[in-house]
């Protein structure tokens, strides 16, 4: 009988996977402009909610006014009552947004006849942002299919100065001049971005034991050179896996990584510690963090040691559970190749490792090093799974993390003290 390298048997079944797309069907799709019964009263238990979708808020560029958005996210979990949150967290300046459409996507800027529905804030089709705010419209009577393609058009009325978002989408969105968003078809949507701006969640109110995960991390979370449009983070991976399982309460994943992202620094994004309370602990329903971070901060050379990246793990694992949310650590995978390596920094990482692996203060541990790193040289990224650029995975590296975190893991309960 011929015997298998250890790796074979997952990349056969990543291989496996990749062929499998996920699409809402149209029947799906028209469940969103279907109201729903009037969800039970909070404290009657029979639903809560949860974040569904989420994006990192940073800075972007200067803030047009008289602009509309068409912006394309795929949620997770399935429910009714979806909510939005609009961000100006980078603005120096109110931003007013005139009005708000959640709607389905059929193709490119097309969207489910009968789909887009209007969002409302307090009752009004309009809301101001303050400065450094952000804002939740009100509940959109409904039910959103799970893995639904979500389009939410905005029409920026008044802004100026920096912009709120998230630049790396990998995902196409729209843009036009003048206020479009209350429109279905896709005529006046001639540009594109690929970056969200001024969404940040997407939350839905579901079953009570049902709860969400959030992925923390820099590039390698957020998705760069995973294939754009195709979903194909391994967040996303991970959604799907938790979608196939009928036995798991974890129904949602949001996607809270920035390219280039720190756990001390700021620079690429705020440092983790910084972000943490709004990308993290402020969003409903979030029963466990995973923590996937630190290869920005050894390979930037700015004198960080072990010890200083153990300690901002430390701090994340503490506020959250204080927050009563779980932390399952992530190892650092290798990147012998990338031009920044040296065994200097190799060695930070060693150490770091070490401590997620045996420390005993995550709650469970997705050992990502192991996956990614080749049997041959373990200070390298497998080939099978290298992009090319020695650090970041490719699509079917992508799907091989989300395959190895455990999703028992995930449904790990705490309270806060």
């Amino acid at each position: 009988m011929r015997r298998h390298a250890p790796w074979a048997r997952p990349v056969a079944r990543v291989l496996r996977g990749l062929a499998v797309p996920v699409v809402a069907s149209a029947a799906a799709a028209h469940l969103l402009s279907a109201p729903a019964p009037a969800a039970p009263a909070a404290g009657a238990g029979a639903t809560h909610e949860i974040v569904t979708w989420g994006a990192s808020a940073d800075r972007m560029g200067a803030a047009p006014s008289d602009r509309s958005y068409r912006l394309v996210v795929r949620t997770s979990a399935g429910g009714t009552d979806l909510r939005v949150r609009l961000s100006n967290a980078f603005g120096d300046r109110p931003l007013t947004l005139g009005r708000v459409h959640a709607g389905l996507r059929k193709e490119g800027a097309a969207l489910v006849p009968g789909s887009n529905r209007p969002l409302r804030f307090g009752g009004k089709q309009s809301v101001t942002v303050p400065a450094g705010a952000t804002v939740l419209s009100d509940p959109l009577p409904g039910r959103l299919p799970p893995a639904a393609s979500l389009v939410i058009s905005l029409y920026v009325a008044e802004s100026g100065g920096p912009a709120t978002g998230h630049g790396m989408a990998l995902q196409t969105s729209y843009t036009a001049d003048g206020d479009h968003a209350a429109q279905e078809g896709p005529d006046t949507w001639t540009g594109t971005t690929g970056s969200w701006f001024h969404l940040d969640a997407v939350t839905v109110r579901t079953r009570p034991r049902v709860g969400s995960v959030v992925t923390l991390g820099d590039s390698l979370t957020d998705g760069w050179q995973s294939t754009a449009d195709r979903d194909r983070r391994w967040p996303d991976y991970l959604a799907r896996r938790l979608r196939a399982d009928p036995g798991t309460d974890i129904g949602a994943v949001a996607n809270e990584g920035i390219s280039g992202n720190e756990v001390l620094a700021g620079g690429a994004g705020q440092s983790a510690l910084k972000r943490l309370d709004r990308d993290v602990l402020s969003h409903p329903g979030v029963r466990t963090v995973v923590l996937f971070e630190g290869v920005n901060d050894i390979k930037a050379h700015t004198g960080v040691t072990a010890d200083d990246l153990i300690a901002g793990h430390r701090e994340i694992i503490d506020r959250a559970h204080a927050a009563g949310i779980c932390v399952v650590g992530a190892t650092i995978g290798p990147s012998k190749g990338w031009y920044e390596w040296d065994p200097a920094a190799e060695a930070v990482r060693q150490d770091v490792n070490a401590f997620i692996r045996t420390g005993g203060e995550f709650d469970a541990v997705a050992d990502f090093d192991r996956v990614l790193r080749s049997p041959y040289d373990p200070e390298r990224m497998l080939p099978f799974l290298d992009n090319g650029d020695h650090l970041h995975p490719n699509d079917t590296g992508m799907q091989a993390l989300a395959d190895a975190v455990r999703l028992p893991d995930l449904s790990c309960e705490r309270r806060a003290p």
